[in-house]
C-alpha cells in the first residue's frame, strides 16, 4: 500500500469515521498520534464535531494542541501558557440568522431534536442522521434549509447546517496563515476523510485520502479524494495507521 510521495510536514484529518469506527474510539487512535509524534509531523483534527469536542481533544490529547471544528467554523488552540484560545469563522449576523432559523425548525417541527451536542455548537448546529432515517421527512428538511438560505452537508453521524461561507477547506487556509504559514498546505499535507463534508479539503490537498468505508458515499461525492484505500482492513483509523505506517 505505498504511494510515491515525498513524506507530508503536516497531517490533517476528519475524526468520526475517519479516527473512530464509526462513533467507536479504538486504540488506534493512539497509535496514530504516536506515530505522528514520533514523526515530529503536527497532527490536526478537522471535524464537524461541536466546539465542545475540540476542548475536549485539546484537553486530553497533548498531540493535539490545536482542533478546527463544526466543519470549519471554529479554531481552538492550548496557547503557550496552556489555556486554551478560540477563533470563530463565521460573523455574528450569519450566527443570529442560524439561530433565528433553529427556532423557526423547532416551531415547524416539535418532535425534531437537534444533536445533544448542538448545546456547545457555535456557528452550526446537527440532527442526528439516525433521526433522518426516513428519506422523504429528510428531503422535507433540507427543502426548508434551501428555501431559508441555509447551508447544510453529512458527515458519517451528523446532517449538519450552518449560515455564511463556512468549510473545512476554508478554516484550514485560516490554520495555516495562523500557525504554518511556512507550509504549502495543498503539496505539504495529507488528508484523511470519509464523507461529504471532506469534499472541500478533497478539492485543496494535493495528497487526499479515503479510508475504505468512503465507498458508501462514493456515488454521491462530486469531488473525490487523491487515494482510496480498499478492503475493510482499511476502514476508519485502521486504514489511516495503514497508510501513515507504509508511507512515513
Amino acid at each position: 500500500m505505498r504511494h510515491s510521495m515525498t513524506t507530508p510536514k503536516i497531517i490533517l484529518s476528519d475524526f468520526d469515521g475517519t479516527l473512530t469506527h464509526h462513533t467507536e474510539m479504538s486504540s488506534e487512535l493512539f497509535d496514530i498520534l504516536n506515530l505522528a509524534e514520533s514523526k515530529k509531523i503536527p497532527f490536526v483534527i478537522v471535524t464537524g464535531r461541536s466546539i465542545s469536542w475540540a476542548h475536549f481533544l485539546i484537553t486530553h490529547f497533548s498531540t493535539l494542541p490545536i482542533v478546527i471544528s463544526e466543519g470549519g467554523g471554529a479554531l481552538s488552540w492550548r496557547d503557550k501558557n496552556g489555556l486554551i484560545q478560540n477563533e470563530f469563522l463565521v460573523p455574528e449576523s450569519e450566527l443570529a440568522k442560524l439561530e433565528a432559523f433553529c427556532v423557526k425548525l423547532k416551531e415547524k417541527y416539535p418532535n425534531l431534536n437537534l444533536t445533544s451536542d448542538s448545546l456547545g455548537r457555535v456557528s452550526d448546529r446537527a440532527i442526528e442522521l439516525c433521526d433522518l432515517e426516513d428519506e422523504k421527512f429528510k428531503n422535507e428538511i433540507c427543502h426548508l434549509m434551501d428555501e431559508e438560505g441555509i447551508n447544510y452537508s453529512t458527515s458519517n453521524v451528523h446532517l449538519n447546517f450552518w449560515c455564511g461561507n463556512l468549510s473545512k477547506a476554508n478554516a484550514t487556509k485560516v490554520l495555516f496563515n495562523k500557525f504554518f504559514s511556512h507550509l504549502n498546505m495543498e503539496e505539504e499535507s495529507i488528508y484523511f476523510g470519509d464523507s461529504l463534508n471532506d469534499q472541500s479539503m478533497f478539492d485543496k490537498v494535493k495528497t487526499s485520502i479515503g479510508v475504505s468505508n468512503i465507498d458508501s458515499v462514493m456515488d454521491r461525492l462530486s469531488v473525490k479524494p487523491h487515494i482510496i484505500l480498499k478492503g475493510k482492513e482499511n476502514a476508519g483509523p485502521s486504514g489511516v495507521l495503514n497508510y501513515l505506517k507504509n508511507n512515513l
